[in-house]
């Protein structure tokens, strides 16, 4: 599997292109921003984007949506209770921010479907506590984990903001350390970490 990440945006989101080498088939996981460097990302690597997956409809992961899939064929998919999120422009105008929404999704996930892209499968996992929609992607063939911001790397997802909520983000981290330890977490903000390197490590758990 290809992965790359860019740090995009505002509040410095990490946007992941995975891609498939067999078939080229490719995804976008959270384009929270500066579009024209996702594209030209897209094109070095010589990816046909067929997703554009928002783990979550925060503006800082959905900012370049619009302008992302104007210029590819893919389709747009979250998590259905994200809907209104999305739709309301992701929480901007906590920040102060005016930013045009996001166009609405394509295709509604649920807990337990998979996203084929190519020869890659990725289970969806619905793992709210930061938003009610929020949803990690998990490939085990690779071992790796998109999680949004569910666990970071010495911390975890906000719950104060509309629709957090504390104790259900503890059960999905409970949730997510099921995994097998040696899983590579790919988090929304900051480094790459593992599931057995946090459940030592991270002082919030």
């Amino acid at each position: 599997m290809i992965i790359k990440r860019l740090t995009v945006g505002p509040i410095q989101t990490n946007c992941y292109l995975i891609g498939d080498e067999r078939t080229g088939q490719g995804a976008i996981i959270d384009p929270g921003g500066d579009a024209a460097d996702i594209l030209n990302a897209v094109r070095e690597l010589g990816l046909d984007i067929v997703y554009v997956i928002d783990t979550h409809a925060h503006f800082d992961h959905t900012l370049a949506n619009a302008d992302v899939l104007a210029e590819t064929d893919a389709e747009l998919i979250i998590h259905r209770d994200e809907a209104q999120l999305l739709a309301q422009g992701g929480g901007a105008a906590i920040f102060g921010m005016s930013l045009t929404s996001s166009p609405p999704a394509d295709l509604y996930l649920d807990e337990g479907d998979t996203i084929t892209v190519g020869d890659i499968r990725l289970q969806v996992l619905h793992t709210p506590g930061h938003t009610p929609g929020s949803i990690s992607l998990y490939n085990a063939e690779e071992g790796v984990l998109f999680d949004g911001d569910l666990l970071f790397c010495q911390g975890i997802g906000r719950t104060d903001l509309p629709g957090g909520d504390y104790h259900t983000i503890m059960r999905s981290l409970d949730r997510i350390f099921d995994l097998p330890e040696e899983t590579v977490v790919y988090s929304g903000h900051g480094p790459e970490t593992t599931i057995g390197d946090e459940k030592i490590g991270n002082p919030f758990v």
